[in-house]
This record gives structure tokens, sequence and C-alpha cells, in this order.
């Protein structure tokens, strides 16, 4: 979700103005000039260069850089399995069973010594993929991943178990804290990295699961076998359990392409399946047919998801038409065609995966979006001589997959009759426009906004509140055509769709779309907050996804976020954007006045403190909540925090809980809670050899045997816990008792000012107005005993709800409750609206949501619908 600012002024006309000549300055340039970056300076100072970016791709591809050390040691033949873990900080750990990093000493050019691992993670063009014997193929092959990652993170700490033995080493922004250490005694044997992306480098900082969801799944049906999970803690359900997903594909890609498939109707049961080594190349195709008209190809190199396809997609795709119009001509099937099929004709309905597996391959640049290494002969003769076979072998099944593509290809001419009524007279003037668009006066498009409005009243009052210059509404009557269910001619029929087309100036097809005559830089969705509004935005996205997927693609399509709630007084009305904002509102007028005094001292907290305080211990039992979950057991929980808490009032770091002092104390502190009735716990603290820190187990409210330990007491949550409650430690001693203030000058000046939005009154205190009405209700709770609350959550709890009192609290459902002016101030204006942006994260995820949700197949929505009923919000009855 994206905050934006405002657009330029479009009044201003005219060239720029040119800036006032400057003096000329004499400067040197000398060889102090030359700046030499050593180690890993480079990466941080431009982390663009390896990374790719800054935002969420770049933040995103750390995790993949790291993964893809442990794919490689599958490939090996040395790890079977991979965890990926997100934990609430938004910091990442993946652990493989693989040999482990090398710790032994390594003779640097200069002479000098470092431990392998310290080399592999601070020097750049340093791994194991440069040499063959060690990794025959590979996805990192410039030896700038994983040192990358540790360059841009906060806390980078990895954990190698080798030869029986654990190893530790932890940094921080690519700088190693200690030498590598040995810890303790394992018979395990992996890698384990965690690392806290840098918060002053990236611009994006939460992890997104379904992108990541989506790469590690694709990796497990590249790589047959290898199991890899992927949980996120800060996703937890009732019962006390992350999210979480096992991805393992014995059947590798054939498996991808029936999941891709999930819910279709497919034209042959099997997937068509070719594999083959060329040398030192390993070629590997799956592909099948449904009934759609959607083309959905994958590519990857290495394991590498090659987005912008390269010399193996082109390789493919060319043999594919090649092989299918000679098929169909020696089987006749061509007589009544003018011409031989195109390859979007035999593409339509396709779903395949090419993947190739090369020494050395040659990525453009660092994020490796496009193969350049020149494979495409060998794979345009791999895919000819297998099809070919495949084709002769199975007559049935080429003559359905022929069929269709002259199916399509008869289809074209049809379809483009039914796309010229789409179609726009000029590229500036409205001669094709729809009579109900209300067009905007802009005419450059990164400027434009097209606003899609569920409903000709909706519509309406989106015309009176926009601004015209640059704002465009189209009102859309009812609820548009499900095009995952209808056929290409249908849809083009429809009324409502055949509008949208014409005022985007697209055009439609494969022939026709043409992004660059896109006339809205922004084409937002905005419907009501309620069922038939979701159905509707639903119904928008498909027939987008489906038809126009690279307006989502190129990040032109956002969905607008009126306002959640709306709270009233008198004639006073506010909206407000979220819960989080929600209660901080609330807080900030219930604290007008108030007085907690807490404690045996009966200390007070009053005034822009008790607000602060508040939001504090808001964000605190958020985190107490998420680490109660792991214990699960209140008294544990409060226990833990109290006991562990840091001295100081930031989160604990792992290094906190390693210190010979800090294990001595951890060892004291569970002894001490274990001699505690409140605690249940079972038997004295036990040493981890592992780490050689000390652990004790405990029952659960359910009676379960739990365990803290080192790992539990170091995770993300638990710190996080540990830093909020150290900056509200000294306020947390029940019992609270809450009272009143008496009036103030200045709440007298608040209640006149209250008073003259409320009502016309010459005297905003007289008697009867609404400040002195005020002005009694606060004094008469000024006057009333204080009120006690025993714990900080019943405190919370209670201050929300003084601050709903005198207030009308309504949750906003629909576009039609608010004036124009409303809408503009709430969901239109630039500057203060916010719109959530569509991106297209996981294709195989969203494949199969739409064809479960919006297509034929009943059964799979109404196993979906019972899966998921348990966690719907909002739910409209």
């Amino acid at each position: 979700m994206a905050t934006e600012t405002p657009l330029l002024d479009l009044q201003q006309s005219g060239t720029a103005t040119e800036a006032a000549p400057q003096s000329v300055q004499t400067t040197t340039y000398t060889s102090d000039n030359i700046k030499i970056l050593e180690g890993l300076e480079a990466v941080r100072l431009r982390p663009a260069m390896y990374i790719g970016s800054t935002g969420e791709q770049g933040l995103h591809h750390l995790v993949y850089e790291v993964v893809d050390n442990s794919v490689d040691e599958a490939l090996a033949g040395h790890a079977t399995r991979i965890d990926v873990t997100i934990h609430v900080d938004n910091s990442v750990t993946v652990v493989d069973d693989g040999r482990g990093i090398p710790v032994d000493m390594k003779t640097l050019p200069d002479g000098s010594k470092m431990a392998a691992v310290e080399v592999v993670l601070t020097k750049l063009h340093a791994g194991g993929k440069f040499d063959a014997s060690s990794y025959k193929v590979s996805g990192g092959l410039h030896g700038v991943g994983v040192s990358c990652v540790n360059a841009l993170s906060e806390e980078f700490d990895v954990e190698i178990w080798r030869d029986g033995h654990t190893y530790q080493q932890n940094y921080s922004k690519g700088d190693p804290l200690e030498a590598v250490r040995e810890v303790g005694v394992s018979k395990k044997r992996g890698t384990k990295v965690h690392f806290l992306p840098d918060r002053s480098i990236f611009t994006v900082h939460e992890y997104n699961y379904d992108t990541l969801a989506n790469r590690l799944r694709q990796l497990a049906f590249l790589n047959k076998g290898i199991e890899i999970t992927l949980t996120d803690e800060r996703s937890i359900d009732a019962k006390g359990e992350a999210k979480h997903n096992d991805f393992k594909y014995n059947g590798g890609i054939a498996e991808f392409i029936k999941h891709l498939n999930k819910g279709k109707a497919v034209l042959h049961e099997k997937p068509i399946y070719m594999e083959a080594e060329r040398g030192q190349l390993v070629m590997e195709i799956a592909l099948q047919y449904n009934d759609a008209y959607s083309e959905t190809v994958f590519s990857f190199a290495n394991n590498i998801n090659t987005v912008d396809g390269g010399t193996h997609l082109s390789g493919f795709r060319t043999s594919l038409t090649r092989t299918i119009n000679a098929a169909g001509q020696s089987m006749g099937l061509f007589k009544d065609l003018k011409e031989s099929l195109s390859g979007d004709d035999v593409r339509e309905g396709l779903v395949a995966v090419v993947s190739v597996k090369l020494p050395q391959p040659q990525f453009e640049g660092q994020t490796k979006g496009k193969l350049n290494s020149d494979i495409s002969g060998q794979v345009q003769s791999f895919v000819n001589e297998r099809l070919g076979v495949f084709f002769e072998q199975n007559p049935q099944v080429a003559k359905k997959i022929i069929n269709k593509a002259i199916d399509a290809a008869r289809a074209r001419e049809a379809a483009r009759k039914a796309r010229d009524l789409t179609r726009r007279k000029g590229a500036l003037d409205g001669g094709g426009l729809p009579g109900k668009l209300a067009d905007c006066s802009e005419r450059q498009p990164d400027r434009c906004e097209l606003y899609l409005v569920e409903g000709e009243s909706a519509g309406g009052t989106a015309k009176q509140g926009r601004d015209r210059r640059f704002q465009a509404i189209l009102p859309l009557k009812g609820k548009i055509l499900n095009v995952e269910k209808a056929r290409y001619d249908k849809m083009l029929g429809h009324e409502e769709i055949r509008a949208m087309i014409t005022a985007l100036g697209t055009g439609i097809g494969k022939d026709d779309f043409d992004l660059a005559k896109l006339r809205y830089g922004k084409l937002i969705l905005m419907t009501d907050a309620d069922v038939d509004g979701s159905h509707i935005r639903t119904l928008l996205l498909t027939f987008f996804f489906r038809h126009m997927g690279e307006l989502i693609k190129r990040g032109h399509v956002y969905i607008a976020q009126p306002p959640l709630f709306k709270i009233k007084k008198g004639k006073r009305e506010e909206y407000i954007k979220d819960e989080r904002e929600f209660v901080k509102v609330m807080v900030k007028r219930a604290s007008d006045g108030m007085i907690v005094r807490y404690g045996e001292s009966a200390a007070t907290l009053e005034g822009a403190e008790l607000t602060k305080f508040m939001g504090h211990l808001n964000e605190y039992l958020g985190f107490y909540d998420k680490a109660d979950k792991r214990f699960r057991n209140d008294a544990v929980t409060t226990m833990f925090a109290e006991i562990f808490a840091n001295e100081g009032k930031e989160p604990a770091r792992r290094a906190d809980f390693e210190t010979p002092d800090k294990l001595n104390q951890m060892q004291a502190k569970l002894k001490a809670m274990a001699h505690d009735a409140k605690f249940k716990a079972v038997g004295e603290p036990v040493l981890d050899e592992e780490h050689q820190t000390w652990s004790l187990s405990y029952s659960d409210s359910q009676g379960a045997p739990r365990q803290i330990d080192f790992t539990m007491a170091s995770a993300p949550e638990m710190r996080q816990m540990l830093g909020k409650y150290a900056q509200i430690r000294e306020q947390l001693q029940p019992p609270f008792y809450v009272s009143y203030a008496d009036k103030t000058a200045k709440q007298d000046a608040d209640d006149a000012e209250e008073a003259a939005e409320t009502e016309v009154a010459a005297d905003a205190t007289a008697p009867g107005t609404v400040a002195e009405v005020k002005g009694k209700q606060r004094n008469n709770r000024a006057s009333q005993d204080p009120v006690q609350r025993n714990s900080a959550r019943e405190l919370f709890d209670y201050v929300i709800e003084q601050g709903k009192k005198e207030y009308q609290v309504q949750r906003y459902k629909g576009l039609g409750e608010m004036t124009a002016e409303q809408l503009w101030e709430t969901t239109m204006d630039p500057a203060r609206r916010t719109l959530v942006i569509v991106k297209l994260e996981d294709i195989a995820a969203t494949e199969e949501i739409f064809t479960t949700l919006m297509g034929e197949d009943v059964e799979a929505r109404r196993k979906f619908i019972e899966e998921n009923a348990l966690d719907v919000k909002n739910l409209d009855i």
C-alpha cells in the first residue's frame, strides 16, 4: 500500500524558468579525488548494481541469493531439505542440510589467513562456484551473492554444523563482530543463515509471503525430490501455528504443469514431457494444453526464473510453431486454411515450462532476467525431434492440439471485427469514447487517472468531486461479465467491457493491444467496501488479468481505499483509514483530561506522556500476543518478559544470550523460573551442548510439554517484545487507577471551538450550548471515584472505550454514504488518499485462485470456501 504525493500543478504551462547563472568555481581534480572502495563498501554504496534495486525486488533478491546457495548444494547431491523462515521483524532464516560452509583457514593472496566462511561472506567474487569439481551447475556464478546479503544486512548470523562441531559468527553491515568460533558439538550438518536487511538502505522492509512462496515452489518443481519449506511467523492462527507451506515434487516440472492447470479442462490428460542431455547442456521441457485462450510459459536457466526469456525460450517457441505446422500438414488438417498457423495460434491455451541447466551461463546483469547463452539451435532440434516423435505416436492428442490452433486461427478474423467496435476514431478526439465517460482535460497519459466506479449513483458523486483536469470517471452499471467462463466474442459484445476497452484506448487481443496507446497512467478501481463491491472488484481484476495482463505487470492498476471508519459527534465528522489509526485517535481523545496512577507509589501519567505510553503499550501487547502463541502459557510469557528484558530500550540481540556472563545469567534466571509455582517447570535447567546454552522444560496452559531455550529466547518476536517491555517496564505496575482532572482554560477553548462548528451561538459557553454541556460532563467525570483496572490490557481496553464515548462510530461500507466533497477529501485527493497497487507476484498462485473462484469447477470453489470460512472478516449476512 502506498500513499501518494500530489500530482504536479496541471495549470502550469510554458517552459521552465531558466536558472540564474552561477559563478564558475575553480576546482582541482587530483589523485586525492580518486576513491578506492575496499571490501563490501562498494555494495553498500551502490546496492542496486548488485541486487537490482533497493525496493521490493531487491529485498526479496536477498533471500533468493541465500536459498540459491542451498539449492546448489542439493544440485551437487549434498542436500535434501531447505527451510526458510520469515520472522516477525522481517528478518529471514535459511537452513539446509548440506556439507556446511568450510571453516578451515585459507591463505589469501597477500599471505594473511582467514577462515573460509569469512572469505565467502566478506570477499566479492569468492565462492565455490568457480571450481567445476565442487559444482558442475549452479545459479550463483559471480561469487557476489551471499557476500552482498551480508553487506546489506544490519544483522547477519551464520551457524555451521560440520565434522561433529557447531561454529558461529556474527556480522553487522558486512563487518565481522568476532572471529569464527566453535560453540559446541552436534551430529547435524549444514548451514544456517539469519539476516535482517538494513532498513537504512532498503525503501521496502516487509517481505511478501506469496512472492517468496512462488520462488520456492518453482525451485521445488525444478529440482525433483528436494523438500523446501516456508514458514511465516508474522501470521499465527488461532492454534498458535505459523503460516506454513511444504514444497516437494518427485514428478518435477510435469507436476508443475499439473499445478498450473489445476481446475482447468485440459485437452490431453498427461503433460508432454521431454528431457535430454546434449554434452554439458541439460534440457527439460513439459507442456499441456487447456481449453482456455491464454498462454502461460515459464522459462528457467540453472533454476533462475528468466522472466525476460532468452535463447532457450525463443528456441522452444520457434520449434513448437514449426513442429505443429509440419504435423498438421502431414495429417491433412490445413485444407481450409489460407495460411500457416502463427506462433500466437499454436500457443493459445498452452501451459509450458522450459528448464535448462548449463555450465557458465551468460545472463543479462546480476539479476539474471534473460539468458544470452547461444543454445537456441540445440533447443530447437531437441523439441523438433521429441515433439515430432510424440505426435507420431499419439495422433489423437496431436489432432486435438492442432485443431485448437486451427480454431484460434479462424477466430482471429472474427475477433478482429469484434475488436473494431472498441477502437476509437482518432488518437485525441472523443468520437469513439463511451457516452457515460466523464473524461479529463489533460492529454499526457502519465498525468491522467481513470476511476472505474461501482454504480451510476456513486459515479455521479465521483464526477462532482473529482479534479476534472486529470481525473476521468467511468461508472459501471451492475456486475460485468465473468470473462473466466465467457467466449471471446461474447466478452467483446458486453457493453460495460466494451466501454472500458474503448476508454483505455489500448485495444485488446494479441494483435491489437498496444500499451503505448494507453490514455491513463493510473487505472483505479473504486467499489463499495461490502460483498457486492468485492465481487465487482474481483470481476474487474479477472478481466484485466486474463485480457490486459500488461496493465497489471506495468503497475497501472490500483484499488482505491476508502476510509474504514467514520466517527461523528454532532455535526463534526472524521474519517479514519484503518484499525491502527482508529486506536491512535481513540487514545488521543480519551487521554484529554485523563490521569492514570500506577503502582504502589501512585505515580501518574497524563497528557502527552499518557498518549505516548498508550502507543507503546499497544505495540507491546501486539508483540506479547505473538510471543504468547509460542509459549502458550500467559504466566510464562509475562515472567519471561520481566526476567529477560534488555537493560537498554532496544530489542535484544542474539549476542545478548551468548556471552559467558549472559549464559550464567540465563541459567540463574531459568533456575528462578523453575522454582516458581506459576511456571510449572519440569525438572531443572539442562545444558544444550550444541550452543552451550541452557534450556528449561515447562507445561503450557493445555498441559503439553514445551521448552524455553536459546532458540526461543533469541527469536525476533521475543526480542521485539523484550525491547518494547523495556521501554515501559516502569509503568507496567498494576493496579491502575483512572480519573479525570478539572476543566482547564485550554479545554474551555476547545469546547468553544467545537461549539462553533456544531451550532451558531453568540456565546459559546452560554447555558445549554454544546460547550457548556461538555464542560459539565467533564467536571462530572472529574468528581467521580477513580476506576481501577488490574492489568495493562484491561487499562488499554478501558481507555479505548472512553475514547469512543460521545461519538457515533460507524464502519464505512458504501461510496454513496459520502458527499462529493467527502469523497474527494478521503479517497480521490492525491495529497491525502491511499491507493493499493495491484501486482502480479505469483503467476502460478494467481492462475489457481482465479480458476478456482471464477471458473467452472464448483467443487473446487466449495472446498476453498470451507477451508477459508473461519478467516473471513467483515462478512455481510
